[in-house]
Order: C-alpha cells, then sequence, then structure tokens
C-alpha cells in the first residue's frame, strides 16, 4: 500500500508541475483539480495503513 501512496503523491507533484507550464487558467485549473484528488487518495491509503497496522498492534 505504502508504494501505492507514493505513487499518487509522484502524480500529484507531476500534475502540478503540468499545471504551472500551461498558461490556460482553465486547464491549469485542471492540473490543480487532479493533483489534489491524487493526494486525497494517497492519504486514503495511508490512512488505510495505518489502521491495518494499528489492528495489528492491538491483537498482540
Amino acid at each position: 500500500m505504502v508504494k501505492q501512496a507514493k505513487f499518487f503523491r509522484k502524480q500529484a507533484e507531476t500534475a502540478e508541475r503540468m499545471a504551472r507550464a500551461y498558461s490556460d487558467a482553465e486547464l491549469s485549473q485542471n492540473f490543480l483539480n487532479m493533483a489534489k484528488a491524487y493526494r486525497s487518495q494517497a492519504d486514503v491509503l495511508k490512512a488505510k495503513e495505518k489502521s491495518k497496522a494499528k489492528k495489528k498492534s492491538d491483537k498482540k
């Protein structure tokens, strides 16, 4: 799962670079929205991973 979260964070960085590269405001905003969505997905995956780890430690 951590690798997936890392992947989404890298995708977010790429989308932000693309947003800065375009002068078209609408296109730039679309890339920023995409970056936000990627980060949200990474956060969800990381939270799930933490939850799994907590459950494992609680079982011990």
